[in-house]
């Protein structure tokens, strides 16, 4: 998935109401940037980080820009845009990318459980397979990916209803797709979150499959990598 726009580096000065980063340009300027990451950014909000923002046009945007990487030493990336995954997941299974995921027909934000949207259901080959995915950029320990980043009372209800999913006979996967170029393996951070924690080991109890794969990331892009095993 190539960014529409190419993307300018920038220092960040702070991320704050959640959605809002304060920004300095090359050529000095400061500017605000949306922040499309709802969660705690833990370890990819520091000020003085070096950053990619996405320009825009758009004269129904209130804000010009988007921020959408974090640099880390190395030439590693993170993509803090947690719209990422879905785009870049289905984009792979549209085209049979992921071959413990293959099927005839995909569908996105299919209803299913109590008021929830599967982020996708693949049907026609064997039984109905429910996917949901998860965007991972914690890492507090070198080449460990961490999810979640905060307490998720979302991602709790997710695996409640996966598990469901299974005990019916369905094939019910969460999908980490870690948004870092520096991790090689995926684990749940339990002392950050102990339900959601629960909640995972309950649902893998009951037949729920945990599937990770990593990224290629560039300011050209986001690609989907190589498969990472969940410990």
């Amino acid at each position: 998935m190539r960014f529409p726009t190419p993307l300018v580096p920038a220092v960040l000065i702070r991320r704050y109401k959640r959605f809002l980063a304060d920004c300095r340009l090359e050529d000095g300027r400061e500017v605000t940037a949306h922040c499309a990451n709802p969660g705690s950014m833990m370890g990819l909000k520091d000020e003085g980080l070096r950053i990619w923002l996405e320009p825009n046009d758009d004269p129904k945007k209130k804000l010009k820009y988007g921020w959408r990487l974090v640099e880390h030493e190395g030439g590693h990336f993170t993509g803090v845009d947690t719209s990422v995954p879905n785009r870049a997941l289905r984009a792979a299974l549209k085209t049979g990318d992921i071959p413990e995921l293959v099927a005839p027909s995909v569908q996105a934000e299919v209803k299913y459980g109590e008021n929830s949207r599967i982020d996708f259901l693949l049907t026609g080959a064997g039984p109905d397979s429910y996917v949901e995915v998860k965007s991972v950029t914690l890492r507090r320990t070198p080449g460990l990916a961490e999810f979640p980043d905060s307490v998720t009372a979302r991602g709790t209800k997710h695996m409640g209803e996966l598990a469901d999913m299974a005990r019916r006979g369905h094939r019910a996967v969460v999908f980490f797709l870690v948004q870092r170029t520096d991790c090689e393996r995926v684990t749940i951070a339990r002392d950050l979150d102990p339900t959601y924690a629960r909640a995972f080991d309950a649902a893998r109890a009951a037949g729920v499959e945990a599937i990770a794969y990593d990224t290629r990331i560039t300011p050209e892009g986001v690609w989907l990598g190589q498969r990472r095993p969940v410990v």
